[in-house]
């Protein structure tokens, strides 16, 4: 394929007739049709996924024998314990995010990848936020990343990476800062590897080039959950008794962080001028990046409090349209729906590359009980443990890198009701030109 593409832009240069945007971008879609329709298989100096043993469905790490999951006690019988070990595999490329206002936006992104299926068939069918990495204090995780070539861009043969924001890693390599360590180029994987140690509400990007990759949307969530999650049944928590199911946002000691419902919600926001320049192949206007479309994981409201998912084919672009390389693009819903009395966990990040944004919850108290990926604790005050040091708000200020972790408590009294989480900032509730959108999501009691 890459020769297809290269050949392209030779053309281009010698001023062929095959000058226009449609008639190249329409012969790269012919070519990345011909190229995923082959059924080019990975070869070891292209696509290459490292894992210790076969997985199943969620990316859990098997035994070879009775393809039984291998636990954290090194058995295949404690269920109730997660696996040892997950493999991710996530693809690095191109492909175009629909924004509320029913605008298409030439993107960049990360897109999940299944046990078995060529990174080939990723080819323009990125997501936003990319895929929801979700891990357990102590388990060790090996992700994957492999970069397609870009198809909307095949001017462009940009190296990618991934970035934990926040995990202490103790070998620069895997830390996906490109002056410290590798960044896979187009045709080629990386597998990252991470013992995790502590939990908390993290962030992933790509760190290269990384305001231009990150305001194009290779942004994603991730976080871990503790292991006092899975202390045996009955457990005592200082006064608090642990039961088989129940859940927590930290390693607390007393259940004050225990909650019923999870819900990960992302900031970012995207400049339309510098994608559509991106998209025109035009000079990028770094200096007047201006974020017009306010998002909750990738979508602007409504389009937040919708349970679907949308598809990144480009209206304009009829060599995405019924060729099979739609895919959903928009997974993540921003709706938070719980009954009363239930306690939500929000993991509240922020990966924008611009502004800086302040949510607002004006009829329910937010308790935010971590901040940065970690517990808000005080000094030892001799009881053994540190001191709480949560706190009641109803407004968050987050930049671009920060996170915290909150919980709001439902009235029992509730029932029907729906409250609104949205920013402060009037400017930013709105999908471009159109009103009454941008960063804002509900809360629904059943």
């Amino acid at each position: 394929m890459r020769k297809i593409v290269m050949n392209m832009i030779r053309e281009r240069e010698k001023g062929s007739k095959m000058t226009s945007r449609r008639v190249l971008l329409s012969s790269a879609a012919l070519a990345v049709c011909t190229w995923v329709g082959s059924g080019m298989t990975a070869s070891a100096g292209e696509f290459y996924q490292q894992c210790p043993g076969p997985v199943n469905a969620e990316g859990e790490v098997l035994d070879g024998v009775g393809g039984q999951v291998i636990r954290m006690d090194g058995t295949t019988t404690s269920i109730d314990l997660p696996a040892a070990s997950v493999c991710y595999h996530i693809v690095g490329g191109d492909g175009f995010i629909r924004m509320a206002d029913g605008t298409p936006l030439y993107s960049f992104g990360f897109s999940p990848l299944a046990d078995g299926q060529n990174p080939g068939t990723r080819a323009l069918k990125s997501n936003l936020p990319a895929p929801l990495i979700r891990a357990v204090q102590g388990q060790k995780v090996y992700l994957t990343m492999s970069n397609v070539p870009f198809i909307i861009r095949p001017d462009l043969f940009d190296p990618h990476s991934v970035h934990w924001h926040g995990f202490p890693n103790a070998s620069a390599v895997f830390d996906g800062v490109p002056d410290n360590s590798i960044s896979p180029n187009p045709l080629s994987s990386m597998t990252y590897f991470y013992n995790v140690a502590r939990p908390g509400t993290f962030m992933y990007h790509c760190h290269v080039e990384a305001a231009e990759h990150m305001q194009m949307g290779m942004v994603g969530n991730l976080y871990v959950e503790p292991a006092q999650d899975f202390l045996p049944d009955g457990a005592d928590l200082n006064g608090f008794t642990h039961n088989t199911g129940d859940r927590y946002a930290y390693n607390d000691g007393d259940g004050s962080t225990y909650f019923d419902i999870e819900i990960p919600l992302q900031i970012n926001s995207y400049d339309g001028a510098f994608h559509k320049a991106h998209y025109n192949v035009q000079p990028l206007p770094f200096a007047e990046m201006e974020d017009t479309y306010p998002m909750f994981n990738g979508r602007g409201y409504p389009d937040t409090i919708r349970t679907d998912v949308f598809l990144n084919a480009n209206p304009d672009f009829p060599g995405t349209t019924g060729t099979g390389l739609e895919t959903f693009a928009q997974p993540l819903s921003s709706l938070i729906s719980a009954a009363p009395g239930d306690k939500v966990l929000l993991r509240i990040s922020s990966l924008s590359t611009v502004d800086y944004y302040t949510l607002v919850s004006p009829d329910l108290k937010m308790q935010v009980v971590g901040q940065g990926s970690e517990q808000r604790v005080g000094p030892d005050l001799g009881a053994g443990s540190p001191s709480k040091a949560y706190y009641n708000t109803h407004q968050l200020t987050l930049g671009g890198g920060q996170s915290y972790d909150v919980i709001i408590d439902i009235p029992d009294n509730a029932s029907g009701d729906i409250f609104f989480l949205y920013t402060s900032n009037l400017n930013q509730l709105a999908n471009d030109q159109q009103d009454y959108g941008g960063m804002m999501t509900e809360i629904h009691v059943q």
